[in-house]
């Protein structure tokens, strides 16, 4: 399955730290679970896809573009601990020994790298797939060009998914997954969302009146307490979405090539 296979690095050295044990380290006492769990989640995505290029994204430490919409995006989220940000350093530190770019931009996350690097490649007509824990880039699929290689749990259960597989998962095609996200929240970025909808009703106003627009547009047909529940929270809805929806176009200062 070749392709450009574009890596989350910091959703996977993440879920690599808290998956594997802390008593990974070295005679110096580094602890290695995220390099071990990153590197070896490498090696086995070159010795079993061959993929024609590989990139890595990270997240950068500075506030982002959503901070300034949301000024508490994200808070509630423990603090990266000391020993794992040393070990992204690390991750980075391998890239760079491999020569596969490892890539950042100030002010934006991975998902928005990734997002920008999968719409070059669309758009010059060559497969990329995603390797991610972050459901966020299912808005990213888009067959025949873009697919995702979703982490599960651990550092070894992974699931590709296409647009027939995030439908499938989610209810809706994968350019509604930020409405669906929208309307349902996100704990983990800190994004409440309408009170008494879950994911499966919000697939199913998506699905029947085909965008945010068409649902608060018929909120009238709907039941008392979810219309009132939409129409009282729609400006977050709305919000939510602007955070939700990846950035495609980044410079970073390469090329595909």
């Amino acid at each position: 399955m070749p392709g450009n296979y574009l890596i989350d690095g910091s959703s996977l050295g993440y879920r690599a730290f808290f998956a594997l044990p802390d008593t990974m380290v070295t005679s110096s006492g580094q602890m290695t679970n995220a390099v071990y769990g990153f590197t070896s989640m490498l090696v086995s995505l070159v010795g079993e896809h061959h993929p024609d290029g590989l990139a890595v994204a990270f997240d950068r430490p500075e506030p982002t573009f959503r901070d300034a919409i949301v000024s508490d995006y994200k808070a509630g989220r423990p603090e990266t601990p000391d020993v794992l940000i040393s070990q992204l350093d690390l991750i980075r530190q391998i890239c760079s020994a491999l020569a596969i770019p490892a890539l950042e931009v100030v002010g934006y996350e991975a998902d928005d790298v990734l997002a920008t690097l999968a719409t070059m490649s669309r758009d010059q007509e060559l497969e990329a797939v995603v390797v991610t824990g972050d459901r966020d880039c299912f808005q990213l699929v888009e067959d025949p060009w873009i697919r995702v290689l979703y982490n599960r749990r651990g550092v070894s259960d992974y699931v590709l998914y296409d647009e027939a597989g995030i439908e499938e998962r989610c209810g809706v095609r994968p350019r509604l997954y930020p409405s669906l996200a929208a309307l349902r929240g996100d704990k983990s970025d800190n994004l409440a969302g309408v009170p008494g909808v879950g994911e499966k009703t919000a697939a199913r106003l998506l699905v029947t009146y085909g965008d945010l627009d068409g649902v608060f547009a018929h909120v009238d047909e709907l039941s008392p307490k979810l219309s009132a529940a939409l129409s009282s929270h729609e400006d977050q809805v709305r919000r939510n979405l602007e955070m939700t929806m990846l950035r495609r176009d980044l410079d970073l200062g390469v090329t595909l090539e």
